[in-house]
Protein backbone atom coordinates (compact mmCIF):
# COMPACT_ATOMS: atom_id res chain seq x y z
CA UNK A 1 0.00 0.00 0.00
CA UNK A 2 2.42 2.67 0.68
CA UNK A 3 4.04 1.85 -1.99
CA UNK A 4 1.26 2.56 -4.00
CA UNK A 5 0.74 5.87 -2.54
CA UNK A 6 4.25 7.09 -3.55
CA UNK A 7 4.09 5.70 -7.07
CA UNK A 8 0.56 7.96 -6.97
CA UNK A 9 2.79 10.54 -5.55
CA UNK A 10 4.95 10.47 -8.65
CA UNK A 11 2.62 9.88 -11.05
CA UNK A 12 0.33 12.68 -10.64
CA UNK A 13 2.88 15.55 -9.42
CA UNK A 14 5.75 14.88 -11.50
CA UNK A 15 9.34 13.24 -12.19
CA UNK A 16 10.94 12.02 -8.64
CA UNK A 17 13.60 14.65 -7.85
CA UNK A 18 16.85 13.39 -6.04
CA UNK A 19 16.96 14.56 -2.14
CA UNK A 20 19.97 16.42 -2.61
CA UNK A 21 18.73 18.89 -4.56
CA UNK A 22 16.15 19.57 -3.15
CA UNK A 23 17.86 19.96 -0.01
CA UNK A 24 20.15 22.63 -1.91
CA UNK A 25 17.17 25.02 -3.01
CA UNK A 26 16.26 24.60 0.19
CA UNK A 27 18.71 25.90 1.76
CA UNK A 28 19.51 28.41 -0.52
CA UNK A 29 15.77 30.41 0.33
CA UNK A 30 16.45 29.20 3.68
CA UNK A 31 19.75 30.98 3.95
CA UNK A 32 18.93 34.40 1.94
CA UNK A 33 15.64 34.84 3.16
CA UNK A 34 16.72 34.42 7.36
CA UNK A 35 19.51 36.73 6.92
CA UNK A 36 17.00 39.18 6.37
CA UNK A 37 16.15 38.83 9.80
CA UNK A 38 19.04 41.82 10.39
CA UNK A 39 17.43 44.23 8.76
CA UNK A 40 13.85 43.48 11.09
CA UNK A 41 16.04 43.12 14.22
CA UNK A 42 17.84 46.85 13.50
CA UNK A 43 14.79 48.42 12.16
CA UNK A 44 12.36 46.56 15.36
CA UNK A 45 14.64 48.33 17.61
CA UNK A 46 15.18 51.69 16.18
CA UNK A 47 10.89 51.68 16.12
CA UNK A 48 11.37 51.90 19.97
CA UNK A 49 10.94 47.80 21.16
CA UNK A 50 13.06 46.52 23.57
CA UNK A 51 15.59 43.46 23.14
CA UNK A 52 13.00 40.62 24.27
CA UNK A 53 9.96 42.09 22.53
CA UNK A 54 11.76 42.31 18.83
CA UNK A 55 12.91 38.76 19.70
CA UNK A 56 9.63 37.37 20.99
CA UNK A 57 8.12 38.71 17.89
CA UNK A 58 10.63 36.41 15.66
CA UNK A 59 9.98 33.57 17.60
CA UNK A 60 6.22 33.58 17.69
CA UNK A 61 5.08 35.24 15.03
CA UNK A 62 7.70 34.19 12.46
CA UNK A 63 6.52 35.51 9.26
CA UNK A 64 8.30 39.10 8.18
CA UNK A 65 6.53 41.33 6.26
CA UNK A 66 3.75 41.23 9.08
CA UNK A 67 6.86 42.33 11.54
CA UNK A 68 7.98 44.52 9.28
CA UNK A 69 4.30 45.94 9.10
CA UNK A 70 4.44 46.05 12.63
CA UNK A 71 7.91 47.83 13.21
CA UNK A 72 7.46 49.86 10.09
CA UNK A 73 4.04 51.47 11.60
CA UNK A 74 5.36 51.97 15.29
CA UNK A 75 8.56 53.52 13.65
CA UNK A 76 6.27 55.90 11.86
CA UNK A 77 4.17 57.02 14.92
CA UNK A 78 1.43 55.01 13.99
CA UNK A 79 -1.46 53.90 16.68
CA UNK A 80 -0.56 49.84 18.16
CA UNK A 81 -3.75 48.68 17.64
CA UNK A 82 -3.61 49.44 13.85
CA UNK A 83 -0.20 48.43 13.06
CA UNK A 84 -1.23 45.03 15.13
CA UNK A 85 -4.16 44.97 12.82
CA UNK A 86 -1.87 45.29 9.71
CA UNK A 87 0.20 42.96 10.74
CA UNK A 88 -2.29 40.68 11.39
CA UNK A 89 -4.56 40.82 7.92
CA UNK A 90 -0.90 40.43 6.50
CA UNK A 91 -0.44 36.96 8.65
CA UNK A 92 -3.83 35.62 7.42
CA UNK A 93 -2.66 34.76 4.20
CA UNK A 94 -1.03 31.81 6.11
CA UNK A 95 -3.75 30.20 6.85
CA UNK A 96 -5.01 29.87 3.22
CA UNK A 97 -1.46 28.50 2.82
CA UNK A 98 -1.98 26.18 5.44
CA UNK A 99 -5.12 24.64 3.60
CA UNK A 100 -3.29 24.06 0.67
CA UNK A 101 0.32 22.76 2.38
CA UNK A 102 -1.73 20.42 4.58
CA UNK A 103 -3.10 18.47 1.50
CA UNK A 104 0.42 18.54 -0.27
CA UNK A 105 2.60 17.29 2.90
CA UNK A 106 -0.21 15.26 4.82
CA UNK A 107 1.58 15.52 7.92
CA UNK A 108 0.42 13.29 10.75
CA UNK A 109 -2.06 14.97 13.08
CA UNK A 110 0.75 15.34 16.06
CA UNK A 111 3.34 17.22 14.17
CA UNK A 112 0.51 19.57 12.20
CA UNK A 113 0.36 22.03 14.94
CA UNK A 114 4.29 22.53 15.02
CA UNK A 115 4.33 22.39 11.53
CA UNK A 116 1.91 25.37 11.04
CA UNK A 117 4.86 27.18 12.51
CA UNK A 118 6.87 27.37 9.79
CA UNK A 119 3.81 27.84 7.21
CA UNK A 120 5.20 31.24 5.72
CA UNK A 121 5.70 32.50 1.76
CA UNK A 122 8.92 30.92 1.83
CA UNK A 123 8.13 27.71 2.91
CA UNK A 124 4.85 27.48 0.92
CA UNK A 125 7.05 28.58 -2.51
CA UNK A 126 9.19 25.61 -2.22
CA UNK A 127 6.89 23.40 -1.05
CA UNK A 128 4.52 23.34 -3.76
CA UNK A 129 7.62 23.82 -6.40
CA UNK A 130 8.59 20.01 -5.93
CA UNK A 131 7.25 17.25 -8.16
CA UNK A 132 6.83 14.26 -5.53
CA UNK A 133 4.96 14.36 -1.79
CA UNK A 134 8.79 13.35 -0.46
CA UNK A 135 10.66 15.76 -1.85
CA UNK A 136 7.72 18.51 -0.90
CA UNK A 137 8.33 17.23 2.63
CA UNK A 138 11.70 17.70 2.55
CA UNK A 139 11.86 21.31 1.18
CA UNK A 140 8.92 22.51 4.11
CA UNK A 141 11.25 21.09 6.42
CA UNK A 142 14.57 22.12 5.74
CA UNK A 143 13.69 25.72 4.46
CA UNK A 144 11.46 26.03 7.83
CA UNK A 145 14.05 25.08 10.00
CA UNK A 146 17.06 27.05 8.28
CA UNK A 147 14.86 30.06 7.65
CA UNK A 148 13.78 29.93 11.82
CA UNK A 149 16.88 29.62 12.92
CA UNK A 150 18.44 32.14 11.13
CA UNK A 151 16.09 34.41 11.34
CA UNK A 152 15.83 34.06 15.05
CA UNK A 153 19.40 33.98 15.00
CA UNK A 154 20.33 37.36 13.19
CA UNK A 155 17.06 39.00 14.60
CA UNK A 156 18.79 39.01 18.29
CA UNK A 157 22.49 40.37 16.04
CA UNK A 158 20.24 43.10 14.15
CA UNK A 159 18.51 44.40 17.51
CA UNK A 160 22.07 44.05 19.88
CA UNK A 161 23.82 46.21 16.92
CA UNK A 162 20.79 48.55 16.12
CA UNK A 163 22.98 50.97 17.79
CA UNK A 164 25.92 50.54 15.96
CA UNK A 165 24.33 50.56 12.47
CA UNK A 166 22.53 53.67 13.13
CA UNK A 167 20.10 55.13 11.08
CA UNK A 168 18.78 52.29 9.45
CA UNK A 169 17.08 54.72 6.18
CA UNK A 170 20.59 55.53 5.53
CA UNK A 171 21.70 52.08 4.85
CA UNK A 172 18.37 50.90 3.22
CA UNK A 173 18.22 48.04 5.36
CA UNK A 174 14.87 48.61 6.26
CA UNK A 175 13.93 47.54 2.50
CA UNK A 176 15.00 44.57 2.71
CA UNK A 177 12.16 42.74 4.33
CA UNK A 178 9.88 44.43 1.36
CA UNK A 179 11.63 43.49 -1.11
CA UNK A 180 12.43 39.71 -0.42
CA UNK A 181 8.55 39.44 -0.01
CA UNK A 182 8.36 41.59 -3.55
CA UNK A 183 10.72 38.50 -5.57
CA UNK A 184 9.12 35.82 -3.86
CA UNK A 185 5.81 37.16 -4.72
CA UNK A 186 6.08 38.01 -8.20
CA UNK A 187 6.75 34.90 -10.00
CA UNK A 188 3.72 34.07 -8.02
CA UNK A 189 1.36 36.50 -10.61
CA UNK A 190 0.47 34.67 -13.29
CA UNK A 191 -2.79 35.32 -13.97
CA UNK A 192 -4.56 38.83 -15.20
CA UNK A 193 -6.80 38.51 -11.93
CA UNK A 194 -3.42 38.05 -9.93
CA UNK A 195 -1.76 41.42 -11.54
CA UNK A 196 -5.08 43.18 -11.14
CA UNK A 197 -4.81 41.99 -7.31
CA UNK A 198 -1.36 43.63 -6.88
CA UNK A 199 -1.62 46.50 -9.17
CA UNK A 200 -4.69 47.86 -7.32
CA UNK A 201 -3.56 46.94 -3.60
CA UNK A 202 -0.19 49.33 -4.48
CA UNK A 203 -2.56 51.75 -5.72
CA UNK A 204 -4.05 51.84 -2.65
CA UNK A 205 -1.32 51.80 -0.73
CA UNK A 206 0.55 54.42 -1.74
CA UNK A 207 -2.04 56.50 -2.85
CA UNK A 208 -3.61 56.21 0.87
CA UNK A 209 -0.12 56.64 2.51
CA UNK A 210 0.17 60.63 2.70
CA UNK A 211 -3.37 61.24 3.99
CA UNK A 212 -4.23 57.93 6.42
CA UNK A 213 -3.09 57.13 9.80
CA UNK A 214 0.61 55.07 9.50
CA UNK A 215 -0.94 51.14 9.36
CA UNK A 216 -4.10 52.10 8.00
CA UNK A 217 -2.96 51.89 4.39
CA UNK A 218 -2.20 48.50 4.01
CA UNK A 219 -5.33 47.66 5.66
CA UNK A 220 -7.25 49.58 2.66
CA UNK A 221 -5.11 48.14 0.76
CA UNK A 222 -6.67 44.15 1.49
CA UNK A 223 -9.91 45.49 -0.51
CA UNK A 224 -8.33 44.95 -3.67
CA UNK A 225 -8.37 41.33 -3.86
CA UNK A 226 -12.39 41.23 -3.67
CA UNK A 227 -13.23 44.52 -5.86
CA UNK A 228 -10.73 42.38 -8.56
CA UNK A 229 -12.05 39.39 -8.03
CA UNK A 230 -15.78 40.55 -8.32
CA UNK A 231 -15.11 42.76 -11.70
CA UNK A 232 -13.55 39.11 -13.21
CA UNK A 233 -16.93 37.74 -12.34
CA UNK A 234 -18.79 40.04 -14.05
CA UNK A 235 -16.09 39.85 -16.86
CA UNK A 236 -16.72 36.05 -16.99
CA UNK A 237 -20.01 36.01 -16.62
CA UNK A 238 -20.56 37.98 -19.88
CA UNK A 239 -18.36 36.29 -21.61
CA UNK A 240 -20.46 33.01 -21.05
CA UNK A 241 -23.19 34.91 -21.79
CA UNK A 242 -22.06 36.16 -25.08
CA UNK A 243 -20.75 32.91 -25.86
CA UNK A 244 -24.31 31.00 -25.12
CA UNK A 245 -26.04 33.29 -27.04
CA UNK A 246 -27.80 32.24 -30.54
CA UNK A 247 -25.78 33.11 -33.56
CA UNK A 248 -28.32 35.06 -35.22
CA UNK A 249 -28.18 37.68 -32.22
CA UNK A 250 -24.46 38.01 -31.63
Amino acid sequence: MAQQTALADIRGDGEPKPDSAVVRDALGVGVAVGLSGFAFGVTSAGSGLGLLQTCALSLLVFTGASQFALVGALAAGGNPFTAAAGAFFLGVRNAFYGLRLSQVLSLPSVVRPFAAQWVIDETTAVTLAQPTRRAARIGFTVTGLSLYVLWNLTTLLGALGAKAVGDTGAWGLDAAGPAVFLALLAPMLKTTTDRAVAALAVLLGLGLLPVLPAGVPVLVAALAAPVALFVSGIRCGRDRTRDEAPEETR
